[in-house]
């Protein structure tokens, strides 16, 4: 048993990662990979036609003929079609675990996530969606009320470097400006560091609403289209974006912001 234990663990530290391509989307999230993952991870890519059919009946016409061995399969395509071919990857890959985040639902629409999420299953295979991708950590997936729980050690490894924004933020207690932003943990697409990077000088009264526009500027890749989030949000998948890292900041950065003043009856200000 414990010989097990530690072929497990040996096998997360030499995690192989295979990303599906198909443009810039995926393009960018392999390259952030590349550079930023542990060394002794292997990141490999695989590119898909661009222009692919709504509806896939061979899967060999569109697959490249050599398939790398996988850990871990990240379907960053930029369609339905290549969503599709999730399942046929995953067998030629030989990856027990699958991340497929939905940074953009007409490319990964929920009818056929919930398809795709049934036949990987039947596979042994542990499958999880993500809306927005950065919204991944070690043990859920997804945003406030339509969060999900998993478990499983290859993506729960890869959630400890890369998913839903987790910083080391230092603040000046005489100035309240930002000193200094340690990534702890990086959006798979390096939208996070580059906004850490950005948010040095900022003050803390107005950085937990700066810093989700900073993260858009670099730019983001999720959709703006309008959509249903949870039962009580309606937005854009961007803003979600926004708002989990301006979350994360606000935690932070609260006790060096500037107390709110309140008019009193007797019409001075007092702050309390």
């Amino acid at each position: 048993m414990a010989q097990d234990a530690r072929t497990q663990v040996n096998l997360i530290a030499t995690m192989r990662i295979l990303v599906v391509t198909q443009g810039p989307y995926g393009e960018r999230i392999a390259r952030n990979l590349r550079e930023n993952a542990p060394s002794d991870w292997t990141i490999e890519d695989v590119t898909l036609p661009r222009a692919l059919p709504p509806l896939i009946d061979d899967p060999d016409e569109f697959l490249p003929a050599m398939i790398p061995e996988a850990d871990l399969l990240i379907a960053a395509g930029g369609s339905s079609g290549a969503a599709q071919l999730t399942t046929d990857l995953v067998a030629r890959s030989r990856a027990r675990s699958v991340i497929a985040p939905i940074d953009n639902s007409a490319w990964l629409p929920q009818g056929l996530a919930n398809q795709l999420k049934r036949e990987l299953a039947q596979m042994n295979v542990t499958a999880v969606f993500p809306k927005p991708f950065c919204s991944l950590t070690e043990t859920s997936y997804g945003y406030r009320g339509s969060a999900q729980q998993y478990q499983d050690e290859p993506i729960s490894a890869f959630a400890q470097h890369f998913g839903r924004p987790k910083l080391k933020i230092t603040v000046n207690p005489k100035t309240k400006l930002i000193e200094k932003v340690e990534v702890e943990r990086n959006s798979a697409c390096g939208s996070v560091a580059h906004t850490a990077r950005q948010m040095v000088g900022l003050s803390a009264d107005e950085a937990d609403t700066k810093t989700g526009l900073i993260l858009h500027h670099y730019p983001c890749l999720c959709s703006m289209n309008q959509e249903q989030i949870d039962d009580r949000l309606y937005d854009t998948l961007m803003h979600v974006s926004g708002y989990i890292i301006n979350e994360e900041v606000a935690e932070q950065v609260k006790p060096f912001k500037t107390p709110p003043q309140y008019l009193t009856p007797s019409e001075y200000v007092d702050g309390k």
